[in-house]
């Protein structure tokens, strides 16, 4: 897609390092017809714009409604076909979760014409959600699986699309039939996506064993060969949940821990994204390391099935690379606005018994939401922020000043400004009180993929 020449004109914020934002309050961002940043100037003031040569004529887009643009969320561990059950998990733990309300709601998903439905939904939700990329799992159905890769392409959001491989611990009804079906379907929906994004522009195949527990040996040494021969990147689940671990202990004798059943299949590598990784041993978090492997932190996930609270602030002092995962629908919602707030408050549990240490900020939760996801998907030279040469991948995010009226606009949102807040208090206002009724348009490759009324292009 050929896109216009572009200039984003208006306050840019985007984190500099883990514990940094870069806030320019008059910036100027140009963006080529390839969806690229092609320069960025800084202390644009007045009416009078600098003119860069080429670009006299180029598209002006201005922020809104004391807004910001803001890089695009990084979504790094999310099921798409779990989204109709968002919110419902009752007073489950993971495994009693999986039978009674996951495996049941994914195996539906044979029904294409349920599958489009929901996966239509989701990929919108998300965009609106200000997250512009997403590591999704489907389900074993390779149709509806392909389906999803189609729909991501066609809506222009960034994607990882995995199908998912199953073929023990689990219904009947629900399984692959054998571990050479589970290789065959998985190599189907590559061939699918290769077909439809030769490139990886948008879309790109991931390796998804559900988890150890859910494979046989074989399935998993057989997927480790697809992922060392093609370089495509994998992604599974870690030690979320203490009686998952003691089940793999039992499933896997001969290997020496949980992180060490997926070194000894070759799916331990530095295009692995292994999720929650909450109950990890010294010996585990050491090998994930030398192995460069990346971690999804789930917040909210974990406290809704009670898994536990994982101590990022030991993992990233480890040197750990951690992004953020929304894990629809162990996590209620969608938005990683949302599990910015929540690896926040994980972060305070922690250092009730830890120490304040293990306290996150909200400079370090906004970047395990952009740099740190584009570092765990592979993506950093790409996106996560706002560089010369990087793609446009952005979000115009817009606050609402308090007026003299009475009334509320409903339609605003929660973020309420009064006149007096500096901008480490409008994004702190943002991330503890903001939802996608902020997120008045978003981009992906310079695409304008979602915009809310009253965004004036």
């Amino acid at each position: 897609m050929t896109l216009e020449k572009t200039i984003y004109i208006g306050p840019f914020v985007h984190s500099e390092s883990l514990t940094e934002l870069d806030i320019c309050p008059n910036g100027m961002i140009g963006v080529d017809e390839a969806g690229k940043i092609a320069f960025i100037r800084r202390d644009v003031k007045g009416q009078q714009l600098p003119v860069e040569e080429g670009w006299e004529k180029a598209k002006l887009v201005h922020t809104q409604d004391h807004g910001f643009f803001f890089p695009g969320f990084i979504d790094t561990h999310t099921h798409a076909s779990q989204y109709p059950n968002a919110g419902v998990f009752g007073k489950s733990t993971l495994l009693d979760w999986l039978n009674t309300y996951t495996f049941p709601l994914e195996s539906s998903f044979s029904d294409l014409e349920k599958a489009a439905r929901v996966y239509n939904r989701v990929v919108a939700r998300k965009l609106s959600h200000g997250t512009t990329t997403a590591c999704y799992y489907a389900t074993v159905h390779v149709e509806a699986t392909n389906l999803l890769a189609d729909i991501c392409q066609s809506r222009g959001q960034r994607a990882f699309v995995g199908r998912v491989c199953m073929d023990r611990l689990s219904p009947d009804y629900y399984q692959d039939e054998s571990a050479q079906a589970a290789i065959e379907a998985t190599q189907q929906c590559i061939d699918h996506i290769q077909k439809i994004d030769p490139t990886y522009e948008l879309v790109t195949p991931i390796i998804t064993p559900r988890f150890a527990p859910s494979c046989t040996e074989d399935v998993l040494r057989e997927l480790g060969k697809i992922h060392q021969l093609t370089g495509l990147p994998c992604q599974t689940h870690i030690s979320e949940n203490k009686a998952e671990i003691q089940l793999v202990k039992e499933m896997f004798p001969n290997s020496r821990s949980y992180a060490h059943v997926y070194e000894d299949t070759g799916l331990l590598t530095s295009k692995t994204i292994l999720a929650h990784a909450i109950h990890l041993t010294t010996e585990e978090r050491a090998l994930i390391k030398s192995r460069e492997a990346k971690v999804s932190h789930c917040p909210a996930s974990n406290t809704a099935l009670t898994s536990g609270t994982a101590k990022i602030r030991q993992m990233l002092d480890e040197g750990l690379t951690i992004g953020l995962g929304t894990d629809v629908s162990g996590g209620y919602t969608a938005s990683m606005l949302a599990q910015a707030k929540e690896a926040i408050f994980v972060s305070r549990h922690v250092a009730m018994t830890e120490g304040d240490a293990a306290k996150l900020s909200v400079e370090e939760a906004l970047y395990l939401a952009t740099r740190g996801g584009a570092e765990v998907v592979g993506l950093a030279d790409r996106i996560g922020g706002f560089e010369v040469g990087k793609d446009w991948d952005a979000q115009m995010v817009s606050l609402t000043a308090v007026g003299d009226t009475i009334g509320l606009d409903q339609e605003a949102g929660l973020v309420e400004l009064f006149g007096d807040e500096g901008w480490d208090e409008k994004i702190a206002k943002w991330v503890y009180t903001g939802d996608d009724r902020n997120t008045l348009a978003v981009w992906v490759k310079g695409r304008l993929v979602h915009s809310r009324e009253g965004f004036k292009p």
